[in-house]
């Protein structure tokens, strides 16, 4: 049987764990403590304050957005 293909935010996980060296629970954990900033501002905070692309920002606020409703 063929293993389901990952899609959306999630797809970027194992691309941003090898390069960031941090699993996704760390950046959700850091995500949690800027819950209150509009999704651009949580971007920004993960691209300044821990330097990640923003491609990769984007995916991780997008994934923690979807899942904190």
């Amino acid at each position: 049987m063929a293993e389901k293909k990952v899609s959306g935010p999630q797809s970027y996980f194992p691309s941003i764990e090898a390069k960031y060296g941090k699993p996704i629970s760390f950046w959700l954990k850091e995500l949690a403590k800027t819950k209150d900033l509009k999704h651009m501002e949580q971007v920004e905070f993960l691209k300044t304050k821990h330097q990640i692309g923003h491609g990769h920002a984007n995916a991780l606020v997008a994934y923690f957005r979807a899942g904190s409703k």
